[in-house]
């Protein structure tokens, strides 16, 4: 089965403000400033790169990411130390030690957290940072709806069977976990975002930036289409004719520092 790049990025910054907010959040628990080198993994459209670049004073920021639709973006953004580059951040690795790993929703999209922390910690030099934002909204029935209608005809078959399942632990799980990969300090939380949109048929636009994109990349796009039709339809009947409609999104925030 061929899967497409099919990251847009008009359509994941339609809800830009809102999306932004555990970025500062999470910036906020660095105290490595200034650092040396950075890396930002998953860096998207690299506005948020350059931000993180700004705050932590950093001499060196390298944005990492595998869409190359973002990263034409990103890259406009280039000069005074902050890179781009295409990679699979579930295998990515610098040439060098570096002082803070970041990563802003974007984990969530790689398996095997135990093992991916391991090997983001291997990336920090001594006295590094680790700061990573992963969504924890996955018991929403924004996201439970996508993936039952992906078990129905014809999108089963269309997709082989496939069904997104994410690897994202509970946030104790977190906490033990940088205990036992050597972290001398931490700060782990679960924190829920209330975004306030017009109605519940603004989270199917919200989903379509970011979830549905992994359906959209494995099916033509006209079955893709009759898929977010009926995701919007079921959508609607679950959530009712609320406007405003209040949604409430789980994150998870972890920061931790390696000994100097």
């Amino acid at each position: 089965m061929t899967v497409r790049d099919t990251w847009n990025p008009a359509q994941y910054e339609r809800f830009r403000e809102e999306r932004e907010q555990p970025f500062h959040d999470l910036v906020a628990l660095i105290t490595r400033r200034p650092a040396r080198r950075v890396i930002d993994l998953g860096c998207g459209t690299g506005l948020l790169t350059a931000e993180l670049h700004r705050e932590l004073q950093a001499a060196e920021t390298l944005g990492i990411d595998s869409s190359d639709a973002m990263l034409e973006r990103a890259r406009s953004l280039e000069g005074d130390g902050l890179r781009f580059a295409r990679a699979d951040i579930s295998d990515w690795q610098p040439a060098a030690l570096v002082d803070v790993v970041f990563s802003n929703a974007a984990l969530q999209w790689v398996g095997d957290h135990r093992a991916v922390f391991a090997r983001l910690t291997q990336m920090l030099a001594p006295g590094g940072e680790l700061a990573v934002q992963v969504p924890a909204n996955f018991d929403h029935v924004s996201h439970t709806l996508a993936a039952d209608i992906a078990r129905e005809e014809p999108f089963a078959t269309a997709m082989q069977g496939y069904t997104r399942t994410f690897s994202v632990l509970p946030p104790e799980e977190y906490a033990t976990l940088l205990y036992r990969l050597g972290f001398v300090a931490q700060t782990v939380r679960l924190q829920v975002y209330g975004h306030v949109l017009e109605s519940p048929d603004a989270v199917v636009e919200w989903v379509r930036g970011t979830l549905l994109t992994d359906y959209e990349s494995r099916m033509p796009r006209p079955l893709y289409e009759e898929f977010v039709a009926r995701y919007r339809e079921r959508l609607n009947a679950a959530l009712g004719n609320q406007r405003p409609y209040f949604y409430p999104f789980k994150r998870i925030l972890l920061w931790g520092r390696r000994p100097d």
